[in-house]
């Protein structure tokens, strides 16, 4: 048995015994719990983007949505849709969309537990699952381990991935790719950019996804739109394509490791991140006048990372029916699908949106990640050590195959998130009070505020009345 066996076996005993019914029970716990407050609350949601910073030097609610973004809307809203639907079939898409609105309610019970516990950091915030694990859980191992899996997902997994994503996109320009010189140049270029970044701290991360992310999630989804508009006549013919394979249970259980199911929610919470535990790092930086708020503005990044991006990818590739035959997986097979449609230029659109899309996520995965390397230790030799990794892992990633690529980064996703679920299911209560008192406040004409006495708590750090 190779590696890459070896992995996909790991990884589909991860994701079929244990993370799928976790991520399932999470998600409609939440949902009922919490009245569906990804829907009931939507336009409360939209009005707490806008909030305000209190300081100059600090991050706003938008920006802080703009880093989960950055990190929730990568390549795998362009390769993982594709590879899932090649290898499970269209249904896969309806998996994923249901996973984004269930998901969407752990988005906003974990980052307004990031919201509650966070720190002060100079002139920032930092805070996480990590943070609320040991303050509230009172178990700093159990914050350790979470905070070592988050690192090894986003800044070695998650970004080694995205950089052979980055430079799968150039495979159309090179004959003989695989044996050209293509994926050192780029690893290379990718390298110095990141270096750049990672040692310019929070506030360059933060304007820098501010900026690319609104421009090249809109750029996607108007060619995603145009094809659409092209096609009109076949879109329900093609929905129904997909809830028909969505809900063939014969092909389903038949092969359950390989189905629609397993592969929608694993590229689905690739995608979106809902419930694992990252984008509450992003959460926890924003100034903002009460948790909930945070909270809300969260669910808007996932319907932002599910129902429009993911779903423009899915459009693209079913309408333009490149999918079928195998021939193509991952970005080539977007390239594929739009050339299709629009010819061989469409391509370098696409190269430059994977190109984008895949920057900004590295830019995302290393903020997280050096949250958490913060909890552990706040040595700066330590951090810059790992800053230095961390653009050595992107170098690699640019080297790496796209079967191990996959299952490393899923792995480890995969234990992050246990560790994440359970801890936001012990402390459900929190949050949940939290909400009540969030309503509360707006049933009383207030732009609520938040101290950490309207819950009963006496623990956190910058709440205290």
């Amino acid at each position: 048995m190779n590696l890459a066996e070896l992995l996909s076996r790991i990884d589909d005993a991860i994701y079929t015994w244990c993370l799928i019914y976790l991520l399932a029970v999470a998600g409609i716990f939440f949902t009922v719990k919490t009245g569906f407050v990804q829907i009931r609350l939507l336009k409360d949601a939209i009005r707490c983007m806008g909030e305000k910073k209190q300081t100059d030097k600090g991050v706003s609610s938008f920006q802080a949505l703009m880093i989960a973004t950055a990190s929730r809307v990568g390549t795998g809203n362009m390769a993982g849709v594709a590879t899932a639907i090649v290898a499970g079939g269209p249904g896969a898409a309806f998996w994923m969309w249901l996973m984004a609105v269930l998901g969407s309610a752990s988005a906003f019970v974990e980052s307004t537990l990031a919201q509650i516990y966070k720190q002060k950091d100079g002139d920032t915030f930092k805070g996480g699952p990590a943070y609320y694990i040991e303050r509230a859980l009172h178990a700093r191992w159990l914050g350790i381990i979470f905070a070592i899996s988050l690192i090894a997902t986003f800044a070695f997994g998650f970004n080694g991935l995205q950089a052979f994503n980055i430079v799968s996109a150039f495979q159309y320009y090179v004959p003989d790719f695989e044996h050209s010189s293509v994926p050192m140049i780029v690893g290379i270029i990718l390298f110095v950019v990141s270096i750049i970044l990672f040692f310019g701290g929070t506030e360059k991360i933060s304007w820098v996804s501010s900026v690319l992310v609104p421009i090249m999630s809109c750029m996607y989804i108007l060619i995603g739109l145009v094809i659409i508009i092209l096609n009109i006549g076949q879109v329900p013919a093609v929905l129904a394509l997909i809830f028909r394979s969505a809900f063939n249970f014969r092909a389903i259980f038949g092969g359950f490791t390989g189905s629609c199911m397993v592969y929608g929610i694993k590229r689905g919470l690739f995608s979106n991140e809902a419930g694992m535990g990252s984008a509450p790092n992003a959460s926890a930086s924003a100034e903002v006048s009460h948790p909930a708020k945070q909270g809300l503005a969260q669910i808007i990044s996932v319907y932002i990372d599910t129902l429009l991006i993911c779903s423009t990818t899915v459009f693209i590739i079913l309408l333009t029916g490149q999918y079928q035959g195998g021939e193509f997986d991952g970005i080539p097979l977007i390239q594929q699908s739009v050339s299709a449609q629009f010819g061989p230029f469409a391509i370098h659109l696409i190269t430059a949106a994977v190109c984008m899309f895949a920057f900004t996520s590295i830019i995302g995965n290393y903020f997280y990640a050096e949250s958490n390397i913060r909890f552990i230790s706040k040595n700066k030799t330590v951090m810059t050590v790992f800053r230095i990794l961390a653009a050595v892992m992107v170098f690699l990633g640019a080297q790496n195959n796209m079967s191990v690529a996959w299952s490393l980064a899923d792995i480890t996703m995969g234990l992050e998130a246990i560790v994440n679920i359970i801890a936001i299911l012990l402390l459900s209560g929190i949050a949940l009070r939290t909400l009540e008192d969030y309503e509360k406040q707006k049933k009383d004409g207030k732009d609520p505020v938040f101290h950490e006495s309207n819950i009963g708590l006496t623990d956190t750090d910058v709440w205290k009345d």
